[in-house]
């Protein structure tokens, strides 16, 4: 198995253990491979959840040049919960894990087709 392999084994069981979701592995595969390199470095492949600037570049990078949706107070509200389903208290927070869940909650999987 390569690297990417294990960590999106790693990302699915976090979907499974810590959120309550049964992956669409196709869909997380698409979403870990579109992160390119940065899923190797431990800074860029997490986010932290307490961080205004962090999560201002997921809203701005992800939710709004990846997935071309209009910036609004809707994008943070998704952000917001998609930070409590994974757990405010869990210290590593994937961004894999967390574009997933936002993919899915703006019904956007058809960026990655």
């Amino acid at each position: 198995m390569s690297k990417r392999d294990d960590l999106i084994a790693k990302y699915a069981a976090d979907l499974k253990d810590k959120c309550g979701v049964n992956p669409d592995m196709d869909l997380l595969t698409k979403v870990t491979v579109g992160l390119g390199p940065s899923i190797y470095n431990a800074d860029a492949a997490t986010v932290s959840g307490s961080d205004e600037k962090e999560l201002a570049t997921v809203k701005n990078n992800f939710l709004v040049k990846k997935l071309g949706l209009k910036d609004s107070a809707d994008l943070d509200k998704a952000i917001d919960s998609v930070i409590e389903t994974y757990g405010r208290s869990n210290r590593n927070k994937y961004r894999a894990v967390i574009y997933y869940l936002l993919t899915k909650h703006f019904k956007k999987e058809s960026v990655y087709k």
